[in-house]
């Protein structure tokens, strides 16, 4: 098990954007855990009222969850891969590029997954997908950022540093790999692989067009 904890890359924006999507992805996920608690019989109409259903195609919902979350670990985990990672592609895009780039890795996420399981009725929640189209822009545009990484082997760890393509073509592959297992399984729930394969390739072959296209100053 690995997991990235900071990069050397330095930003040159102030990330406004990649805090704005970190803050209210926080902010949902307490309204969500206040409901839990409180209205513990609402919480499952939330998350499939909110959540993107293949098997019920909504464009509200593809962008509402990209915003939701499972649980805590599913939570900390996109926010802190977004935190390490997110800045340098804001200061390489700009602000506005930026977030209409993060919501359109998202969408891609979402078709990915709904083109691979169409009928499936589980609701899919989370910024994963999104993440993962920020992921594959960092990796195509600074693929020797040296990222320092926790590295886990049953009881022992350690860090270490690589270069920000080994760790994130790792990622991808890892997901791929487990994307293309689960193929043909009778599932109920779980990862939404798919979502995260077509972010990153989302993010891969779209960065150079949010590069090049002009958003005017009103």
């Amino acid at each position: 098990m690995f997991f990235p904890y900071r990069d050397d890359n330095p930003r040159i924006l102030f990330p406004f954007v990649t805090y704005g999507i970190i803050i209210l992805n926080i902010v949902v996920f307490l309204g969500q855990f206040w409901i839990a608690g409180n209205y513990p019989e609402l919480e499952k109409t939330f998350i499939y009222k909110f959540g993107f259903i293949p098997d019920d195609f909504n464009l509200l919902t593809v962008f509402s969850s990209m915003f939701m979350h499972g649980g805590f670990g599913h939570i900390i985990g996109n926010m802190w891969f977004l935190f390490i990672f997110g800045d340098n592609v804001e200061s390489l895009l700009g602000h506005r590029k930026y977030f209409l780039f993060y919501i359109f890795c998202g969408m891609g996420a979402a078709l990915s997954q709904y083109i691979v399981d169409p009928t499936s009725s589980i609701p899919m929640i989370g910024a994963s997908g999104a993440l993962a189209g920020v992921l594959g822009a960092y990796m195509i545009r600074f693929p020797r950022a040296r990222v320092h990484v926790l590295v886990i082997l049953f009881i022992f760890f350690t860090t270490i540093i690589v270069r920000a393509q080994i760790v994130l073509g790792l990622w991808f592959l890892m997901q791929l790999s487990n994307g293309l297992g689960s193929l043909g399984m009778d599932t109920t729930g779980g990862v939404a692989w798919f979502a995260h394969i077509g972010g990153f390739i989302v993010g891969v072959v779209s960065l150079k067009y949010f590069q090049n296209f002009r958003i005017d100053k009103i």
